[in-house]
């Protein structure tokens, strides 16, 4: 019988469910493949009396950003994502990978280089684990107010380089996120809860 660490119950906030981080003890950690952006990496780790093996993609973590006009309505990108062949409409994001670089100056960037757009206010929404049973990337979900244009335009290239810009109402998204017709994860989770802050 194993003797694997049971799962208990989180005190963070009273009626809040949270999750825990949980410490293990890893004998073993080598990149078993180097990608050009992502290196896959194999952990030996020790779980109760039982020594197991991972691989997982190793990311960097990335940033997303809601923005959000005076009439309620997001901005939302269309541009093409090679492994599922779709172009989806999405939000403006981009990855954590400027060593040291704050997730809020990231999503400033990135708003800025992929919309040449800024805003005034700037809201942590959420953070959450894209697939945190084969990746250990996080992304942070800003809620951008006050938009403007910025002050300089990007050059955009490659898959960039056709993005389609279109402010759209949250009810709108919702509606594409639960009639299936929108399916990039980011663009769901955040739409759903913009929707839950305005409704409850």
């Amino acid at each position: 019988m194993s003797d694997a660490p049971s799962a208990s119950v989180s005190a963070s906030t009273p009626g809040v469910l949270s999750d825990d981080d949980f410490a293990v003890d890893v004998t073993e950690n080598r990149v078993v493949f180097e990608g050009a952006v992502w290196n896959i990496v194999r952990d030996t780790f020790r779980y109760g009396d039982t020594s197991l093996k991972r691989e997982y993609m190793d990311h960097t973590g990335a940033v997303a950003i809601a923005a959000q006009d005076d009439q309620g309505r997001i901005l939302l990108i269309k541009q093409y994502r090679h492994p599922v062949r779709s172009r989806d409409w999405e939000l403006p994001a981009g990855l954590l990978d400027i060593p040291g670089e704050d997730p809020l100056l990231a999503a400033k960037r990135e708003l800025a280089e992929e919309t040449d757009l800024q805003a005034a206010t700037w809201e942590h929404l959420l953070t959450f684990n894209t697939t945190p049973g084969g990746s250990n990337e996080h992304v942070a979900i800003y809620l951008a107010t006050g938009v403007r244009a910025a002050d300089e335009a990007f050059d955009r290239e490659a898959e960039e380089a056709d993005i389609e810009k279109r402010w759209v109402p949250v009810g709108d998204v919702v509606d594409g996120v639960l009639g299936g017709g929108l399916h990039n994860s980011i663009l769901s989770i955040a739409a759903l809860a913009l929707h839950a802050r305005a409704t409850r």
